[in-house]
């Protein structure tokens, strides 16, 4: 009997399969939108995330759902961050990712140099501190996702980096707002602080989201700015590796790390799949923003439906937190993440106050 591949899921059976877990999300989403009516200081993103955590903590999302969180969990705060284009001239993304170089590169090699230091005195060597050093430094569990082909890493060791990273992601979004109103924070200082200190874009747009729409439009740009720079770190590992070979050192556990993937070369191709799709349509919204296609009048409209989609991602990111995984990674990565957290955040409040933008 001649064989024939089965035939590939269709767009209509990928949706289908989308919508019990997307629908929970999207709930979700309209449940904390009306608690964030009735709070506004708490806006909509931080209640979404919270129900999410504690409906997942109660009842652990089943296979029938999996595919729709991930999938609000995702494309739909990418697609968020899309919208959020349409609000914004590239003249104002020009301004505003210009002024966040200093304080988001200083932010940077500060993160990478703690990592170095902090990782050696806690004993979280290896890949583990690298991948932990770049996801705080960088884009959260994007800039994890990138690295660790690049140098090797073993499945382990990218579990334990981004359960780490997730965790203060979670607390950034309930913890930022507090600090920047108890600082007096402006809306653009709050946003280059959340741009600059917040790990995934997630957490970085709910915090700011929650701060203000003038925040969470500057904080996106200096994000996606800073998600930029994946490319010549990732760059930079792929020559250390080849020159000194990866590193195979035991997990921060008790157990020994088996042997990783090869790492991967690093190529023109590779470097520029780096970037992310989302970036590229967020500036290409802001151009089309630029010529005067987008009337004044729909701006708010627009801005709804981004917080709403903030919302649904930030419902459905909470309902796949797996709690089993945080208490896998054990104390020294989370010590180490929480380290580099605080010092990243301390760092981008100092360098703002240097440089006149506090």
């Amino acid at each position: 009997m001649p064989y024939s591949p089965a035939p590939s899921p269709s767009l209509h059976g990928r949706g289908a399969r989308n919508l019990p877990g997307l629908g929970v999300s999207v709930g979700l989403a309209v449940i904390s939108t009306v608690i964030g009516g009735v709070v506004p200081l708490v806006g909509s993103a931080v209640p979404g995330i919270v129900l999410g955590v504690l409906l997942g903590i109660v009842r652990k999302p089943g296979p029938r759902l999996t595919p729709g969180i991930t999938f609000a969990s995702k494309f739909v705060l990418q697609l968020s961050v899309v919208i959020l284009g349409l609000q914004l001239s590239i003249g104002e993304v020009a301004r505003v990712g210009l002024e966040s170089l200093p304080v988001m590169l200083g932010t940077l090699v500060v993160c990478l140099g703690a990592a170095w230091l902090f990782g050696r005195l806690l004993g979280v060597i290896g890949d583990v501190r690298t991948l932990i050093g770049v996801g705080t430094g960088i884009c959260g569990a994007s800039a994890v996702a990138a690295v660790a082909p690049v140098i090797g890493a073993v499945s382990a060791d990218v579990a334990y980096a981004v359960s780490t990273i997730f965790l203060f992601n979670v607390a950034a979004v309930i913890v930022f707002p507090v600090v920047g109103h108890a600082l007096g924070m402006s809306q653009h200082a709050f946003g280059l602080f959340a741009g600059t200190a917040v790990n995934d874009t997630s957490s970085v747009v709910a915090a700011a989201s929650t701060y203000g729409s003038e925040a969470a439009n500057d904080a996106v740009v200096v994000k996606l700015v800073r998600t930029l720079m994946i490319i010549p770190i990732s760059i930079g590992l792929a020559a250390l590796v080849a020159r000194t070979g990866p590193t195979r050192q035991p997990a921060a556990t008790d157990e020994q790390s088996v042997a990783g993937p090869a790492p991967a070369r690093m190529t023109p191709r590779r470097a520029l799949r780096l970037v992310p799709w989302f970036l590229v349509g967020f500036v290409t919204m802001a151009l089309i923003n630029s010529t005067g296609l987008i009337p004044t009048a729909a701006h708010p409209a627009l801005s709804a439906l981004s917080t709403f989609l903030i919302a649904v991602a930030l419902s459905a990111i909470g309902l796949s937190t797996d709690i089993r995984a945080l208490r896998r990674a054990g104390a020294r990565p989370l010590l180490l993440g929480a380290l580099l957290w605080i010092t990243v955040s301390v760092t981008s409040v100092a360098l703002q106050w240097v440089t006149g933008t506090l």
